[in-house]
């Protein structure tokens, strides 16, 4: 069964994973790799308030994703290659524990054809989270940085 065209909002990601993967991909394009970052430069660049970086940074630093380093050349770096961090295990670490609760009797077969869909939409979700890995996200970055080329007629 095809699915019908979305006439809702568009899937996206939370303010909590979309800023995380902002400062990660950040992270991943510090020259030369394995520099730190400090959290100011971050939140100079992409407009993150600072308070806020700072707690998602150290839920990613707890989850193994980022390390941090103390001292006037301190900062944050990614604790492994961009290419072996999915998208996924960066929103398993932002979201752990927040879940939406669901209320009523859901066991009508209206709920359960939802809930099918529903799983179907979540399986290629998780599929796409995790073969996208930060190095992806970087790549594409570079593309979108290239200048376009004009076409005169």
């Amino acid at each position: 069964m095809a699915p019908a065209a979305a006439g809702g909002g568009p899937m996206t990601f939370s303010a909590k994973t979309e800023y995380g993967l902002v400062a990660l991909i950040e992270l991943a394009a510090v020259e030369p790799p394995g520099s730190a970052l400090q959290v100011g430069e971050i939140c100079r660049r992409q407009g993150i308030p600072a308070r806020y970086l700072d707690q998602l940074l150290t839920s990613l630093r707890k989850g193994g994703l980022v390390s941090s380093m103390r001292g006037p050349r301190g900062g944050y770096q990614l604790a492994r290659a961009p290419a072996a961090i999915t998208v996924a295990e960066v929103i398993s670490c932002l979201e752990r524990g927040t879940t939406a609760e669901r209320q009523g009797d859901r066991s009508t077969l209206e709920f359960g054809v939802v809930s099918g869909l529903e799983r179907q939409l979540e399986q290629a979700r998780a599929r796409l989270l995790n073969s996208t890995t930060l190095e992806h996200l970087l790549e594409e970055r570079a593309a979108r940085a290239q200048p376009q080329q004009m076409f005169y007629i």
